[in-house]
């Protein structure tokens, strides 16, 4: 027998309302407990909701765009464990009070009887405990209600309860803290840049900013405070590559396709990585080990009108300087229409952001984690060079590379650049 069971929001911090920026199921679907449904964006983060229980999707009441509240309806979900649904209720008023079934009880009074037998006369600290590594003190039903939230009890920081035990209120002010984005950087101590209100001073506008612009914030932010960085800056002639690009433009034509320079500088760069494979590559998770890859997908970071995006070629090595040409083209018109999907944007070894076509002599790229280093280019320039008998005009490609200084050292940083310089000086090589 299957019982329909209502899932709803749950407790979403200070916010009267949030907006709803992803569906994740459709109706006939089946979910696991703790499958994320919807994901929910306030102003300052973002937040999945995950299912209650496993199930088969009845029916939706939502849809993206929606803004919604605590205790909005989410969805219907028949749910065949009848013991289930008995023993937990996702209505509003059990995620505040959550039920104990007996079995819990009974393990929640021996857990209070030990702790009282340990010590009898000590009187509780009412005071938040910082939680200590070892095991997580928290009761059944406190574990349930973590898990109807989605959060991970080892990440709760702050204990209020005797003998730094876990209670229902350091969760939810958890869930608040997420979502109001008022926490210091995790692990960092760093405080946050405390609010300011400008309209002491004059007329202002608030503009909000778009999701692009905000995860790649998040994604920055944990770039910096997580890689020693270095910046390798340096020129290269391409004289003899622009001069081969403008011999191209008619047989382009024919194909339909605009040859531009970062065609070129993504065939070069390839030919760089394949000479230091360890700019190929991403450090372990554990910080033990390099993991070489072999295979070459390069992002370029691309402007659009909502933010930052890097869509990933994929293949390099493999493809022709026209098929090149074609897909950036029409994976640059795709990212300016917001219509990239989340595999189009995976898998770079490394990333080119090009400032080119604005200007600028010089900058300084973050690495976009977990690749190890990212090249910067900025507006070539005429300049004249010294050939050991005169000056002569040569076109210099202005290029910064900051890479990683935990996988990478400077010397290897220079011999990169001076192998890349080589390749753009005589792209034919590459090309072969």
């Amino acid at each position: 027998m299957s019982d329909i069971i209502e899932v709803k929001v749950p407790d979403i911090g200070d916010f009267d309302e949030v907006e709803i920026i992803e569906v994740l199921v459709q109706a006939g679907d089946s979910v696991k407990q703790e499958q994320a449904l919807i994901t929910l964006e306030s102003d300052k983060a973002s937040m999945e909701i995950p299912s209650t229980h496993a199930g088969t999707v009845q029916e939706i009441f939502v849809k993206v765009g929606d803004h919604v509240a605590q205790g909005a309806n989410i969805l219907n979900l028949s749910v065949t464990e009848k013991k289930a649904a008995n023993s937990e209720n996702t209505d509003t008023k059990n995620i505040e009070e959550p039920e104990i079934n007996e079995q819990e009880k009974i393990i929640h009074e021996k857990e209070q009887q030990k702790s009282a037998s340990i010590s009898k006369d000590v009187e509780p600290d009412a005071s938040p405990i910082a939680q200590t590594k070892g095991q997580i003190h928290a009761s059944p039903s406190v574990r349930r209600y973590a898990r109807e939230l989605g959060v991970d009890v080892t990440k709760i920081t702050k204990a209020s309860g005797p003998k730094s035990r876990i209670l229902k209120e350091d969760i939810t002010k958890f869930v608040k803290q997420a979502l109001s984005g008022s926490n210091v950087q995790s692990g960092t101590g760093i405080p946050a840049v405390p609010a300011i209100d400008f309209t002491k001073f004059g007329e202002i506008e608030e503009r909000p900013l778009s999701r692009i612009k905000k995860l790649t914030a998040i994604n920055l932010t944990r770039s910096w405070l997580n890689v020693p960085m270095v910046t390798h800056h340096d020129v290269a002639d391409v004289t003899e590559m622009e001069a081969f690009r403008q011999s191209l433009k008619a047989e382009a034509e024919k194909k339909g396709v605009k040859v531009t320079f970062l065609a070129f500088i993504m065939k070069a760069l390839v030919g760089a990585l394949k000479e230091y494979p360890e700019f190929n590559a991403s450090l372990s998770s554990d910080g033990n080990s390099l993991i070489l890859k072999k295979y070459y997908h390069i992002g370029i970071a691309v402007d659009t009108p909502n933010g930052l995006v890097v869509p990933v070629f994929k293949d390099v090595d493999q493809k022709h300087i026209y098929d090149l040409a074609e897909e950036m083209a029409a994976i640059s018109s795709k990212a300016r229409e917001g219509k990239l999907s989340p595999k189009e944007m995976q898998g770079a070894c490394m990333t080119i952001s090009s400032l080119g076509g604005i200007g600028g002599t010089a900058f300084t790229p973050i690495v976009n984690a977990p690749e190890v280093a990212i090249l910067g280019v900025t507006r070539s320039d005429m300049q004249p060079v010294w050939n050991g008998k005169e000056f002569e005009p040569r076109l210099m490609l202005p290029l910064d590379l900051t890479y990683d200084h935990r996988v990478i050292d400077g010397a290897a940083a220079a011999k990169f650049m001076v192998t890349l310089s080589g390749f753009l000086n005589d792209i034919r090589r590459v090309l072969l």
